[in-house]
């Protein structure tokens, strides 16, 4: 008896680990579709968020035309001059992503700091290695998706 009820306590948990297992497939790093970053997406609290952890160019070129060639690249495309001076490497860029299921993660923000805009998101694990994230203003129609591969 001790024996089935384990046996249907094991049974019951599987889903529920399960679920986890898929939740947790979008954790680690990933390629932009232009190959110029990585991001490495990682679990804060309940939610998903992304950062950038290497450029393909981490410094200006030498002809900048805003005389910051050879140096690291930095935020200056914020809206808000106090960040204009932080990294882009290290820089979250994703953030708020909730898992809703099927390999699905919405209610999320993601900041373009070549334009220093930030769009609502969601992201979609349609393969191992290959993830679509869409940004978009308003609704996802509104919006362009973009594929990053691991």
């Amino acid at each position: 008896m001790k024996n089935l009820i384990s046996l249907l306590t094991c049974c019951l948990a599987l889903p529920t680990f399960q679920a986890l297992a898929d939740e947790l497939d979008v954790l680690g790093i990933w390629t932009t579709a232009d190959d110029r970053s990585r991001i490495e997406i990682f679990k804060k609290q309940d939610t998903y968020c992304g950062k950038v952890i290497w450029l393909k160019q981490p410094n200006f070129s030498a002809d900048d035309k805003r005389g910051m060639g050879g140096k690291p690249q930095v935020d200056r495309e914020n809206p808000k001059p106090g960040l204009r001076s932080r990294p882009l490497v290290g820089l979250e860029i994703m953030s708020g992503l909730a898992y809703a299921g099927k390999n699905q993660w919405h209610g999320g923000k993601v900041y373009d700091p070549e334009s220093g805009k930030t769009y609502k998101c969601h992201m979609t694990l349609t393969a191992t290695n290959r993830l679509e994230l869409r940004g978009f203003i308003g609704i996802s129609l509104l919006g362009r998706t973009e594929v990053w591969t691991r």
